[in-house]
């Protein structure tokens, strides 16, 4: 096959979490295109777990709320085939929601992170993670609010 993994578990360093990265290509075979290619990565295996059906039937099983945008991808696909997206694994989705009295319509803020669970995981240390990846989103609406949460 054309796929090849040009660079493994590089450590990226970002302002509150580390991720390890690593680099896949590949050339699509003969009448498959972009959209092709989307279809057979998505849902992430890092959000989703494998094998790839049989997580996702169990995460319609057993969580109460659909995801929404979160787990999902944002991206671009060009006039010319080119595609670009990334996986929403933080999101802050905001709505509008009723009328409370004088102080107007409100809008609501829900914070989306998580973290990898597999077999060995230590339950607190990724409940650390996933505060750890939300407080980064958290401190982009403090600071856009005038620097407070209210």
């Amino acid at each position: 096959g054309t796929v090849k993994v040009k660079e493994l578990m590089r450590v990226d360093r970002f302002s509150h979490v580390m991720h390890l990265t690593s680099v896949v290509e590949g050339e699509l075979a003969d009448g498959l295109d972009a959209l092709d290619a989307f279809r057979a990565c998505f849902p992430a295996g890092t959000v989703s777990g494998a094998p790839k059906i049989r997580a996702m039937e169990r995460i319609a099983e057993l969580e109460e709320d659909q995801r929404g945008p979160y787990a999902g991808a944002v991206g671009y696909l060009g006039f010319d085939g080119q595609m670009d997206t990334c996986i929403t694994i933080r999101t802050a989705t905001i709505t509008k929601s009723a009328q409370l009295g004088d102080r107007g319509a409100q809008a609501v803020c829900r914070i989306e992170a998580g973290a990898g669970i597999v077999a060995d995981s230590d339950p607190q240390a990724e409940e650390e993670e996933t505060r750890a990846k939300a407080k980064a989103l958290l401190r982009a609406i403090e600071i856009a609010n005038g620097g407070t949460l209210a």
